[in-house]
């Protein structure tokens, strides 16, 4: 049935085109509003759950929650829907549906004693970012759930890798070479993609090495400290991590760059408990800064369009001026979904994909948004507290700075708060690497998690007897 048909059947139904015009306004102005205020009601159970220590209560909201995200994907694909009368729409809002039905109820199968709270916001972020990128290009929400629902199935068995595998902290060494040298293979086979050389393409097939090593990495540095902490040890791994950024920096990719060397600092920091080593690196950090802004031109663009965008609206500028008007124009409660002008913000579905959901849902659930991502990194820096191993303490924490900080750099860049980096919203913008890297972020800190509870559980039981 093409549109033409089905909007014919509609006219039958209804009788008059005004009127399902006027029908159609209605639900479309009256849906943001319900959005708003279910993501909200969501948003205050995030935290609500901290508070208190009842099980049972903690549960009711846990499922709270999943009726919330299946009601606002069902409201935003049937707004998508009628906007367009696409067929193909309900299709996907049908696999979206099993994708997110399936992860639901395996993972809590599998991944027993994990964090519900932090599933729920994954799945939420993936349904957001599914729905929007839907508005945006249907086609690469059709990439996107096959990129989610390939890696949230082999997701499934990192518990168990975790679990037959303890030695994780033993290869320090061998996570180092293995990162440089993935990160070192885009200078061979690597093409420059927005000014960066951080990506391999062969054919069809497009990866991004650095959301990969980012993972790579955590293991590398939390495998050395963990060990020891001793000033020739820190100084051997901070010259490995060095070379790490150092490649980065080369292939033009400064978000990736920062947030490798920031999330070094903190595991330093907390490995170390040495405030001088936080100083020193950051310090050092902040001169780096300014060298690479007199030596990188690219990075002189950044920060010129950082500081006056209005003024380089034609060139530098471009994208921080669209993404700002986009912002300014969904004020408090959005222009209503599919009612905004997102698609002439430059690569609204992947780096300025907050202002997208901005326009047309307004800045409350963009506000909501924030506070989601912001739970989901307490929850992280939760469960690495009550780690025991000091490996998976300190790899639990590197990867909440690491998801936490891209999160930073994402929203400051696009609201120009910070220069843009041009780094995704992670879970919620289009992109197979990001997408794939963050769900494997989220499965092993879960995983670690459902591993300390295991053995903390054989420790109660052996001391009962």
């Amino acid at each position: 049935m093409d549109k033409k048909e089905a909007a014919q059947k509609l006219i039958d139904i209804f009788g008059d085109m005004n009127f399902i015009g006027v029908l159609h306004s209605i639900l479309v102005e009256s849906s943001k509003y319900i959005i708003i205020i279910l993501f909200a009601i969501y948003t205050w159970y995030c935290f609500s759950v901290f508070a208190g220590k009842n099980k049972e209560k903690k549960e009711l909201v846990y499922k709270k929650q999943n009726k919330i995200m299946y009601t606002i994907h069902f409201i935003c694909s049937l707004v998508l829907f009628l906007n367009s009368l696409d067929v193909g729409i309900l299709l996907l809002y049908l696999a979206q549906l099993a994708f997110l039905v399936f992860v639901n109820k395996a993972y809590i199968y599998v991944y027993q004693n994990a964090s519900k709270i932090v599933l729920n916001n994954m799945l939420m972020l993936l349904m957001i970012g599914f729905v929007m990128i839907e508005r945006l290009k249907q086609e690469y929400a059709v990439k996107q759930l096959i990129f989610a629902t390939a890696i949230c199935i082999l997701g499934l068995f990192i518990p168990l890798l975790i679990e037959k595998f303890e030695y994780f902290d033993r290869f320090g060494k061998a996570y180092a070479i293995l990162g440089i040298a993935l990160l070192a293979l885009v200078f061979v086979i690597g093409k420059s993609v927005y000014g960066a050389r951080n990506w391999i393409i062969i054919g069809s097939f497009a990866m991004q090495p650095s959301e990969f090593v980012k993972i790579i990495y955590v293991f590398f540095v939390a495998a050395m400290l963990a060990q020891s902490t001793e000033f020739a040890n820190v100084v051997k791994v901070g010259m490995i991590a060095a070379v790490h950024v150092l490649i980065l920096v080369l292939e033009k990719d400064l978000g990736a760059a920062l947030i490798f060397y920031i999330t070094f600092l903190a595991i330093l920091y907390v490995a170390s408990r040495k405030i001088a080593y936080l100083g020193l690196g950051l310090g050092a950090g902040s001169l780096a800064a300014v060298i690479a802004y007199f030596l990188f031109t690219h990075v002189q663009t950044r920060v010129i369009a950082w500081q006056d965008p209005w003024g380089t609206i034609d060139s530098a500028g471009f994208q921080i001026a669209q993404s700002l008007f986009a912002i300014g124009t969904g004020g408090w409660f959005g222009m209503g979904l599919g009612e905004g002008l997102p698609t002439k913000i430059p690569v609204a579905e992947s780096d300025f994909i907050f202002s997208a959901i901005s326009e047309e849902l307004g800045a409350f659930f963009a506000l909501c948004l924030i506070l989601v991502e912001v739970s989901c990194f307490i929850m992280f820096v939760n469960i690495a507290l009550k780690m025991k191993r000091r490996f998976y303490k300190l790899t639990a924490l590197g990867l909440a700075i690491e998801y936490i900080f891209q999160v930073f750099l994402t929203i400051g860049g696009v609201t120009k708060f910070i220069p843009s980096t041009g780094v995704t919203l992670p879970l919620v913008s289009y992109g197979g690497s990001s997408v794939i890297s963050t769900i494997i972020l989220f499965c092993i800190i879960q995983g670690m998690y459902v591993l300390n509870c295991r053995e903390e559980e054989k420790v109660e039981s052996e001391a009962g007897r």
